[in-house]
């Protein structure tokens, strides 16, 4: 019985040093287009600002903080830093999804297609 024991290692050296060199020359550059924000931060502070007004709106028993909401609390809350770690990707992004949120409005971030 024969025993495969894979490429020489003349062979596979260069191309693991080829991959390990292309992955870290793409790491460095996302990190150096986006540095600590994400790609994606605009739809990551949306949510967050749709969620936080939804779970208000879905307490409100007299409608009193909905109507807060949408006359400018969502403003203030962004801007007294109750939006959290999520409202500082896209400030006005996150109170747009709290305004979409309060108003009872479906998320637009939502379906496969956008």
């Amino acid at each position: 019985m024969h025993r495969h024991e894979g490429p020489p290692l003349r062979k596979f050296v260069p191309f693991a040093v080829v991959g390990v060199l292309a992955a870290v020359t793409g790491a460095g550059l996302l990190i150096g287009t986006y540095d600590d924000r994400p790609p994606w931060g605009t739809d990551i502070a949306y949510e967050g600002g749709f969620v936080l007004a939804s779970r208000i709106r879905g307490y409100d028993v007299d409608g009193s903080r909905t109507k807060a909401l949408l006359a400018g609390e969502c403003a203030r809350m962004e801007r007294d830093g109750m939006g959290g770690g999520r409202a500082v990707h896209d400030p006005a992004a996150w109170v747009a999804g709290c305004l979409d949120g309060a108003a009872g409005r479906p998320s637009r971030n939502q379906g496969l297609v956008r």
